[in-house]
């Protein structure tokens, strides 16, 4: 492996970012957490912690100014679907704007690398399947607008002043640590999998919020990509950009969809829970139907998901049985 780097990880207290962040502390390099602690949680990180907002510039130069970064992986922003149609505002303001203040401080301190934390929500509604790299871009809510301005952002940014980034367009995050140590905590939790395990556990009643879309069975189709998984993405993006990789965007995802009943079924096959199933609102700006090709993320960085869905849904059933209440923040 290369020379160890001080890394700056934005978001780093929050889901991804917390597995991203021990991943690269196992590879030996330094970290530094810059987090808001709105969506993340203090006890999710063992690495020196900044809190404080991206919008607040002369809080993030500050950062710059203590540490000597080498490279930035950002993966701070506001990630609810349901939330950016209601107020899409704040997603420009602290998606986009945050992520503008940060690229002027790799600038003004001379970080060449940058490793972006985009989304699949940038496609919008599937035109052919599995979506790949070259797929259209139309994102169906101010969410996956936002992480798409970013990206072109990037783009300019390397044509201006040489700043190279990766952007990795996640498709679902899930699961949890093996052990049972680490896992998804958001407050409110929107996500599929934790509800429908929280609502085997009966910590809560479990309600469907699948839009009624045209599948075999009716409910939304979605490709479940392992929190491990993304974190070993972020460490070989990182490579890669070392390497002299260009900028560039990939995917990841399993290459499988999974609809929302199917998953349910899978929870209470695993849990052994046969959980009533109440009929919640509709999320809006979700498209029906969508999964990854990942064979960009195969040639490029070498990856390829390691786990499946059961051993996702089973590592979250670990997590979430042994902390009920999430981090203890």
């Amino acid at each position: 492996m290369s020379r160890p780097l001080t890394v700056l990880v934005t978001g780093g207290a929050g889901y991804v970012g917390s597995f991203t962040v021990r991943a690269l502390q196992e590879a030996g390099h330094e970290v530094v957490v810059f987090d808001n602690l709105r969506q993340g949680h203090r006890a999710a990180v063992q690495a020196p912690l900044v809190v404080g907002e991206l919008v607040d510039r002369e809080a993030v130069f500050a950062c710059f100014r203590r540490w000597r970064f080498d490279a930035v992986l950002h993966l701070a922003a506001y990630t609810s679907v349901r939330e950016s149609v209601i107020d899409p505002n704040k997603y420009v303001v602290h998606n986009v704007g945050g992520a503008i203040v940060l690229l002027e401080a790799c600038l003004a301190y001379g970080v060449p690398h940058v490793v972006f934390s985009s989304t699949s929500e940038v496609y919008g509604e599937a035109r052919y399947l599995p979506l790949d790299e070259e797929h259209p871009t139309e994102p169906a809510n101010p969410y996956g607008a936002s992480k798409l301005q970013v990206e072109q952002y990037l783009r300019w940014y390397d044509a201006a002043y040489g700043l190279r980034s990766i952007s990795l367009r996640y498709f679902n995050a899930a699961g949890a640590a093996l052990d049972g140590s680490m896992g998804e905590d958001h407050r409110p939790e929107e996500h599929l999998i934790p509800n429908a395990i929280r609502g085997a556990l009966g910590l809560q009643p479990f309600r469907l919020t699948s839009p009624l879309v045209e599948t075999p069975d009716g409910t939304t189709i979605r490709d479940y990509v392992h929190v491990l998984d993304l974190a070993e993405a972020h460490l070989l993006a990182l490579e890669a950009l070392r390497r002299g990789h260009h900028t560039d965007v990939i995917n990841l995802g399993s290459g499988v969809g999974y609809s929302t009943r199917q998953i349910v079924e899978l929870v209470q096959e695993i849990t052994g829970v046969r959980f009533p199933i109440e009929r919640g609102e509709p999320r809006p700006g979700e498209p029906p139907v969508k999964y990854a090709s990942y064979a960009k993320a195969a040639r490029v960085l070498g990856w390829r998901p390691r786990y499946g869905i059961e051993e996702i849904i089973a590592s979250a059933v670990a997590w979430h049985s042994r902390f009920p209440h999430g981090y203890p923040d």
